[in-house]
């Protein structure tokens, strides 16, 4: 039996509930694997802001309750004049310009350095009491003129070998002070070398003077007397300063070579004739 070309067979309806079935399982599959789009979000309300009932921010700081500082009054005084600056000559050491100065000034400075330094050392004053201060504006200028006047004298009242009566005079008074200072040192003191050099020379100011009066009168006893009343005059003025630089257990170490010291002078101005 023969069939021709437009003839269709037809399917088993078993057949039919499969293609359909598969469809259906198609379809759903594409449904499922493709997302919905997502609805679109209501608009948000905006809140309305004012500034001028916003409140403030907080202050880290905690507000004090205290009531403001009174302004100050004003003085209708004006402010008083800075001090004037100290005079040179008041204080201590050389004025700055020294150099520059004429030749009678500086002269003069030093006199009136010498004899204030001579009152405060040999004559009675409260500046005794604390040595310390007495001589800070020491000089040797002093000490070696009392020296050489003291060796001027002793040679002057010796009938024979002046020269030698100074150059003995002058190298005991010298080499002595510088002796009596080393030995101050030593003991532990506490003072300047040529400060002490200077004390010990402006100690000799009182054998001076019983120095040039032993010359004018030549009278044994009348030098022995002069002599021992110079002598104690010396070694008063040397005391406060010399015990007061070294220490109280000490004290006697230290005088002691200083009135050694001044009774050798003593012994030459009687000695010499």
């Amino acid at each position: 039996m023969s069939h021709s070309h437009n003839d269709t067979i037809p399917l088993h309806p078993s057949s039919q509930s499969d293609i359909d079935e598969i469809e259906n399982l198609i379809n759903a599959s594409v449904n499922q694997s493709v997302p919905s789009a997502r609805p679109p979000s209501p608009p948000r309300a905006s809140i309305p802001v004012s500034v001028s009932s916003a409140p403030a921010a907080p202050s880290p700081f905690i507000s004090s309750h205290l009531p403001p500082p009174l302004p100050l009054p004003k003085s209708s005084a004006s402010p008083p004049p800075p001090p004037p600056p100290p005079h040179p000559s008041s204080a201590f050491g050389s004025p700055p310009n020294t150099l520059t100065e004429p030749v009678w000034d500086t002269v003069k400075r030093d006199l009136s350095r010498i004899v204030s330094n001579l009152k405060l050392v040999v004559f009675p004053n409260p500046f005794r009491e604390d040595p310390g201060k007495a001589l800070r504006d020491w000089d040797l200028w002093g000490p070696f003129f009392f020296i050489v006047f003291l060796g001027l004298t002793l040679s002057w009242s010796a009938s024979v070998k002046k020269s030698e009566v100074f150059a003995v005079a002058f190298a005991l008074l010298a080499a002595g002070a510088v002796i009596l200072t080393l030995n101050v040192l030593l003991l532990g003191g506490h003072i300047i070398f040529f400060q002490s050099l200077s004390l010990l020379g402006y100690c000799l100011f009182p054998l001076d003077v019983g120095a040039l009066i032993c010359m004018l009168k030549d009278n044994v006893i009348v030098k022995v007397v002069v002599v021992c009343v110079t002598l104690a005059w010396s070694s008063w003025a040397a005391y406060p300063f010399m015990s007061s630089a070294v220490n109280p257990r000490r004290k006697a170490l230290a005088l002691y070579p200083v009135f050694l010291m001044y009774v050798s002078v003593g012994f030459l101005i009687i000695a010499i004739d």
